[in-house]
This record gives structure tokens, sequence and C-alpha cells, in this order.
């Protein structure tokens, strides 16, 4: 505790900002990265045994969808899965919803890391200008002997301290951005990969269907009887 008191005694009040920032960064990675662990070790699986499944028996697709609803993925795939006989543009655009509803799930505290890593290093600026004007009000040119030596050097520490703070809660948030947007980028792909081979199968179930003369969309039949 003397340590931290310290620091924040000599650094001055900006160093309270960044403090609150590190302190952020740190809670909300350790949450993302326990949803993005979750994600990358379960979906790919997931994605390519429901592809699997819908090729051969698309009622089972359904069900396994229906168990793993605590997937992004499984929630797109279900949205599309649920519609009776729809055609194929129903069902792309089924999964396009879907999809547009879960990323701000996905895509959760990047901005505000991103914001961090712009911010950060302009607080420590910020300080590093305060502690100079700090230092350089304690200077007198008519002082020989220095006896304001302790205001010059308070200055000169509230400087350096901010400054290596705001690049070090930067850092932290670059690596931590980093790190999530590219699983964010990683599943998206995997995510569009699963949705474009369902949405081929659907089709080649559905030119099948016309062959034999089945129904093309009974969506729009089901939603007409019901108005």
């Amino acid at each position: 505790m003397g340590l931290f008191s310290l620091l924040f005694t000599t650094a001055g009040i900006v160093l309270f900002p960044l403090l609150g920032f590190s302190i952020f960064v740190i809670a909300s990675a350790i949450e993302r990265a326990k949803f993005w662990l979750k994600l990358t070790t379960r979906q790919p699986k997931f994605a390519k045994e429901l592809v699997a499944l819908y090729q051969q028996q698309p009622e089972l697709a359904m069900e396994k969808a229906q168990r793993n609803l605590d997937l992004p993925l499984s929630r797109i795939m279900l949205a599309a899965l649920q519609l009776r006989n729809p055609s194929t543009d129903t069902f792309r655009l089924a999964m396009e919803a879907e999809l547009r509803s879960e990323i701000p799930g996905l895509r959760r505290f990047l901005h505000w890391y991103e914001m961090i890593v712009g911010l950060s290093p302009l607080l420590g600026l910020l300080g590093t200008v305060t502690g100079l004007i700090q230092a350089f009000s304690g200077l007198n040119i008519g002082d020989v002997g220095g006896t304001k030596t302790g205001a010059v050097s308070g200055g000169i520490a509230e400087a350096l301290i901010t400054t290596a703070a705001g690049i070090v809660v930067a850092t932290i948030a670059l690596v931590t951005v980093t790190i999530f947007r590219n699983a964010y980028q990683s599943q998206m792909t995997l995510i569009e990969e699963c949705g474009g081979q369902m949405e081929l199968i659907h089709r080649c179930r559905l030119e099948n269907s016309f062959v034999d003369g089945s129904s093309v969309d009974d969506n729009f039949e089901s939603i007409g009887a019901e108005v």
C-alpha cells in the first residue's frame, strides 16, 4: 500500500483514469477470454457435425442446434432451420438477420479497447505536461543553492510516471484487442463457411424437390393463412 500511495501522490490525478482503464481491460479480458475459448474449442466441431447431419438427416440437425443454443453459430443456423420449406433466399436471409443480431455480442468491448489504446498515451502525455509545468514552476534562476529541488524532482517524477503508465495501459489494451479481433475474424469466417455450406445443401435439396413436384416455400402459405 505504501508503494501505491507513493505513486498516486507523486504521479497526480492523471493516474486515476489510467488505473480505471487497466482494471477494466483486465477484468473484461478475463470474461472475453472465457467466451472466446468456448467458441474456438466447440464451434468448429459443431459446424462440421451440423453440416453433415443437415446433409443426411435435416430433422436431427435442428435437434442438434437446439441442444447447443449457447453457441452463436447454433442460434444463427437454427433461425433458418426452423423455417418450413423456405426458398434459398429466405433461408439465407434468416441466417443473415440472426448473424446481425449476434455481431454486437461477438464484438463486445472491442470499441472500448480501441478507445483506451488511443486515449491512454494522451493521458500519459497530459501527465507529462502537468509534471513539467510543476517542475519548471519550481525553478528559480536566482536560487543558486537549489532550495526548491524537491518541487522540481516531484514534477519530473509525475511526468515520467504518468507517461510510463499511459504506455503500459495502451500496450495491454492493444494486445488484448488484437487477440480478440483475430478470434472474432476467425469465428466470422467459420460462420460464413458453415452458412454457405448449409445454403448449398438446402439449394440442392430444393432443386431435387422441384423434380419431385414439391412445394417451394410453404412459409408464405402459412403466413397467408394466418392473415
